[in-house]
C-alpha cells in the first residue's frame, strides 16, 4: 500500500514529519517544496488504498485535491494550524487542526504523540517564531539557556532554508533537508554531528547582515514595510527577518516585500506579537494571499497593487 508524506518545506513541516516518522517509521514518497509552495496535495495520485499524511499546509488551499483523494478511496490524516474553512466530513479523513495563534503543526504532532520527541516540537515552535510558547513547552526538558538557544537557532535555520521563489534559492531542497535530519532522534546530536547546521548558519549570518541595512518604505507606530531587491538573499531572509523585526518591535506589524523576477512581489507579513492576529485577514485581500493569524503572506502581488497593499496594511493594523 503506497504512502505519501506531504509537508511544508519549513521548520514546522519538517519537524512535524520527523516526529511522526520517529514514532512510526515507514517507507513513503515525500512531497514538499519551498515554504510558499502549499498546493501540494494535488501531487498525490488519487488511487484506492493509498494512504496520505498531510502536514502544515492549509486544508482550504488544498480542498479540491483533498476531495479527489477522498473520492478515490484514499485514507488521509491531516495535521495543520492554518485557516481550514469547512472540513470535509468523511470516514477517510482524520484531522488534527487548531488555528490558535500560539500553535504550530509540530506542537499538534507532539500532543498526538504525548511528548515523545518534545525537543523537535520546541524546535518547530522556535522556527514559527513562537518563542514564549517554545520556552513554556520546553519546561519539562529542564534545558539550560544554552541548550534553549541551540534549539532556537536550529528552528530559525530550518525555517530560513525554506524561503525562496524556487528550490534554486535554497541551500537544501526541503526533502533533502528532512533526510539529513531523519537519522537523529536528538536535535543536539544533529547540531553537533552534521555540517548542514554550519552551512545554514553561515548563509544566515551573511544574508541577515544585508537585510538589516535596508531602510523601510513604510514606518508608523503600528506597522512597517520593507522592499527588497530581486536577489536570492532577499527571498531567503523574507521570513526570518520578518520574525526578528516582530520580536524587536512586538507592538508593530511588519511586511517584507521581495521583488520577483516576474516583477511581482513576494510578501511576508507578521502581525504584532502582542496580538498575533490580522496577518491572514490582510493577505487574503490580495491574489495568492493566505496564511494564519500571526504570520501570513502573498505569493505574487502585482507591482501595480503594492501601494494598495501598503494602504491596506496601515488600515488593518491602525
Amino acid at each position: 500500500m503506497p504512502h505519501f508524506d506531504v509537508f511544508n518545506g519549513d521548520a514546522d513541516g519538517i519537524c512535524a514529519l520527523h516526529q511522526l516518522r520517529l514514532a512510526n517509521p515507514m517507507d513513503s514518497t515525500l512531497i514538499t517544496g519551498v515554504k510558499r509552495d502549499i498546493d501540494l496535495v494535488r501531487r498525490v495520485p488519487a488511487k484506492e488504498n493509498t494512504t496520505v499524511t498531510v502536514l502544515d499546509v492549509s486544508l482550504d488551499k488544498n480542498r479540491d485535491a483533498l476531495l479527489k483523494l477522498i473520492e478515490s478511496g484514499a485514507s488521509i490524516e491531516y495535521f495543520d494550524h492554518h485557516f481550514a474553512g469547512d472540513v470535509p466530513d468523511s470516514n477517510s479523513l482524520i484531522t488534527h487542526i487548531d488555528t490558535a495563534g500560539d500553535v504550530c503543526t509540530g506542537l499538534l504532532v507532539n500532543d498526538h504523540l504525548n511528548d515523545a520527541f518534545l525537543p523537535w516540537a520546541v524546535t518547530a515552535l522556535f522556527g514559527d517564531n513562537l518563542h514564549e510558547k517554545a520556552k513554556s513547552v520546553a519546561s519539562p526538558l529542564n534545558l539550560d539557556s544554552g541548550q534553549l538557544n541551540q534549539l532556537e537557532t536550529l528552528g530559525t535555520l530550518l525555517n530560513y532554508n525554506g524561503y525562496g521563489s524556487s528550490l534554486e534559492d535554497l541551500f537544501f531542497a526541503p526533502d533533502q533537508l528532512y533526510l539529513k535530519i531523519k537519522p537523529y532522534a536528538d536535535p543536539f546530536e544533529f547540531i553537533a554531528s552534521d555540517d548542514t547546521f554550519a552551512t545554514l548558519a553561515e548563509g544566515f549570518e551573511s544574508d541577515m547582515s544585508r537585510a538589516r541595512s535596508i531602510a523601510p518604505v513604510l514606518e508608523t507606530s503600528t506597522c512597517a514595510a520593507f522592499s527588497f531587491p530581486d536577489d536570492p538573499f532577499a527571498r531567503r531572509v523574507s521570513g526570518v527577518y520578518s520574525n526578528e523585526l516582530a520580536r524587536n518591535y512586538p507592538d508593530r506589524a511588519h511586511a517584507l516585500a521581495s521583488l520577483l523576477p516576474s516583477g511581482d512581489f513576494m510578501i511576508s507579513v507578521r502581525a504584532p506579537l502582542s496580538t498575533k492576529t490580522g496577518a491572514d485577514d490582510l493577505c487574503r485581500q490580495f491574489p495568492t494571499g493566505g496564511g494564519r493569524k500571526a504570520a501570513a503572506g502573498v505569493n505574487a502581488l502585482p507591482a501595480s497593487m503594492f501601494d494598495e497593499f501598503l494602504a491596506a496594511m496601515e488600515k488593518q493594523f491602525s
